[in-house]
């Protein structure tokens, strides 16, 4: 790892519950470093917001910035959600016997960060922690349907795809926007089908998709009907767990 991240993580951990508020000389001498050195690195911590410089009284002390609150609620966020679905996806991999997974958006990627397998002999390759781009599957596409139209623009024009290809996907998009859920066929593991449906939280910001995954053969006629609506469902329970209110009928 470079040494200058090193060291700059090095004084972020000297802000332990005792030493919130730490001066220069202080966080130097702890630190075993210059107070050239120390300035330097603090300064670009306080930059990006990940350290806090007093005022007034305190001027001359630092404390944690509000960055690093951000980042932890969003960790927080992140294995909340996994708790919450986590009973309700085993449930849901019960009642239809197929795949299930957690999908959420990261940076320009989608991420499946739980899945519950079905006893089905012939199973699926994906596992958790795998990313793959926004626009390939059920789960992905449909976190990218539900953000902001000018973000989408925005993340399908660096995609690495034809210009006809981006159109089709905006159109995708719109599309699964309207219908409130996506449909996929072989994109990710040949002759296999994804649907997949929305998690909100109490923001009413979708969080994460639902999938569900397995053999196109079993995706037609009357099961596919039941897929979704036990799909849909699911997800359903899931944001009334996040604390968003589900509108049926």
């Amino acid at each position: 790892m470079n040494q200058s991240v090193l060291k700059a993580l090095t004084l972020l951990d000297l802000f332990q519950d005792e030493n919130n508020k730490l001066s220069l000389k202080e966080i130097a001498e702890q630190a075993g470093m210059s107070k050239s050195t120390t300035y330097r690195l603090l300064a670009a911590l306080e930059q990006k917001g990940y350290v806090s410089r007093g005022k007034g009284r305190e001027s001359g002390t630092y404390c944690l910035g509000l960055k690093l609150m951000e980042l932890g609620n969003l960790v927080a966020s992140r294995i909340e959600i996994r708790q919450i679905a986590l009973p309700f996806m085993q449930a849901l991999a019960k009642e239809i016997n197929e795949v299930v997974h957690l999908v959420i958006k990261n940076h320009d990627q989608a991420t499946y960060i739980e899945k519950v397998e079905s006893t089905r002999a012939l199973r699926l390759y994906t596992k958790v922690g795998k990313s793959v781009p926004l626009y390939l599957g059920s789960g992905p596409k449909l976190l990218l349907a539900y953000l902001p139209e000018t973000k989408q623009q925005e993340i399908v024009q660096r995609l690495e795809l034809p210009l006809e290809k981006k159109e089709n996907v905006i159109q995708e998009l719109r599309d699964i926007r309207k219908n409130g859920f996506a449909y996929s066929v072989g994109e990710q593991d040949e002759d296999t089908t994804g649907i997949s449906y929305p998690v909100f939280n109490h923001h009413h910001d979708m969080v994460a998709s639902l999938t569900i995954s397995g053999l196109s053969t079993r995706f037609c006629g009357e099961n596919l009907q039941k897929l979704k609506k036990d799909t849909k469902q699911a997800a359903n329970r899931i944001s009334e767990k996040l604390g968003y209110q589900v509108k049926y009928g």
